[in-house]
């Protein structure tokens, strides 16, 4: 983006990133909101401040060089597990800024003012939202990455899909534009919209992008190459499936005994997930085979990813599936749920199964371990047009920008 008097002023929520802080490993949404931050302090500074919601529900500006500071350290503790402790030392000083709220208002009155928040957090608290969009020539865009507590609420926590009708119906009361990840997360938005007075706001996909480490050449876990391993990366919740893949793993190494493939389960423990952990703690076979990783840094996940015969999927439901496009943008083979999200992000590049089909993960986890002799071989992918970060960023903040200046025009 160029320097250009017409192009906004982002008021950029850094809420969630201050309430990760001590997280040793991003999610999805945490890497989506520190990606938007990087990308407008290297390409937007001089148009830019950053807020947050303190715990009690004041906003406030943040002191922005202590902010641009510790953006730039969590970045680095969460991809190669340094910085830590400056970390921690720049996100108390940034929370004890929040005692005393203030909101600097952008000076420059030619600029609207846009306040972007990419991740869910203080949706809940429509008031914040309310007040904002009192300021003249102010905007607010949110992320929406999924509506899954809404869609498939067995798969939530007891109380939350309450509160995401919460988070919703404060975007479609407030938000002038919205931002998803997917097609699928803008499809499953747009009825709330259109069944509103507001369904002429514009709902814009922006599709997520990778930064796989790739010079990552070896990493401290004791994972012999030897034996052919897959890799499961997420958070350990209900739907993700993964008690199909322990299933599996147990029917391979009744067939297959010692010669059976690793199955590296990376993420943390997260909810509705107790039959699962009973299976990984409790099943005398998966000793040495079946191993679980909770706080990798992203340079680890990455070294694993490369090795692994494919990266493994089966998810019931995503709002994108970063793993997804990040192992297609290293070149490792995916086997994945038959989805429309998956079917979005990996079009002809992946294996789909139906995420119930327990016999045909089997034989296709099989196959890729060369357990049986494949009927084909599996793909290789020469090419992807997997996005980086910064191409990513960029198309979402264009939609942004051309649906500032097509209102001004008006």
């Amino acid at each position: 983006m160029t320097a250009n008097s017409s192009l906004p002023f982002y008021t950029f929520d850094i809420s969630r990133l201050l309430s990760r802080s001590s997280a040793s490993a991003p999610t999805g949404i945490d890497r989506v909101e520190l990606e938007y931050a990087r990308y407008l302090c290297q390409h937007a500074e001089d148009r830019l401040q950053f807020s947050a919601v303190h715990p009690f529900g004041r906003l406030s500006i943040l002191p922005f060089e202590i902010a641009k500071s510790f953006i730039e350290k969590i970045g680095v503790f969460w991809d190669n597990g340094e910085q830590g402790k400056a970390v921690q030392k720049l996100s108390t000083r940034l929370m004890r800024s929040l005692i005393l709220p203030k909101f600097k208002q952008n000076t420059d009155h030619t600029r609207p003012d846009v306040y972007l928040l990419m991740s869910h957090h203080h949706l809940t608290r429509p008031s914040i939202f309310e007040t904002i969009k009192r300021r003249n020539n102010s905007f607010f865009v949110p992320m929406v990455h999924d509506l899954i507590p809404l869609q498939y609420p067995e798969y939530s926590r007891e109380k939350e899909p309450s509160r995401h009708k919460r988070r919703i119906e404060t975007v479609v009361k407030f938000s002038d534009g919205v931002l998803t990840p997917s097609l699928a997360v803008r499809d499953a938005l747009l009825p709330y919209f259109q069944h509103s007075p507001r369904p002429e706001v514009p709902i814009w996909p922006a599709p997520l992008g990778v930064s796989p480490r790739t010079t990552a050449a070896s990493y401290s876990l004791q994972v012999t190459t030897e034996k052919p391993y897959f890799v499961c990366l997420g958070t350990i919740e209900g739907r993700k499936n993964h008690l199909l893949l322990l299933n599996v793993w147990r029917r391979l190494i009744e067939i297959h005994g010692a010669k059976t493939p690793r199955l590296l389960i990376i993420g943390k423990r997260g909810w509705e997930n107790e039959q699962v952990i009973d299976m990984i703690e409790r099943t005398p076979s998966f000793a040495g085979i079946v191993r679980e990783y909770n706080n990798l840094p992203n340079d680890e996940v990455v070294a694993l990813l490369k090795n692994a015969r494919a990266l493994l999927f089966p998810s019931f439901s995503e709002g994108f599936g970063l793993p997804l496009a990040e192992a297609l943008a290293l070149n490792v083979p995916v086997i994945c749920s038959d989805i429309p999200v998956f079917q979005e992000v990996g079009k002809n590049k992946v294996t789909y199964l139906d995420p119930i089909d327990g016999l045909g993960w089997l034989d296709t986890i099989s196959t890729y371990s060369s357990l049986k002799t494949p009927q084909t071989p599996p793909p290789y992918f020469e090419d992807n047009d997997a996005l980086n970060w910064d191409t990513s960023v960029k198309n979402g903040l264009l939609e942004i920008e051309n649906f500032i200046s097509q209102k001004k025009l008006a």
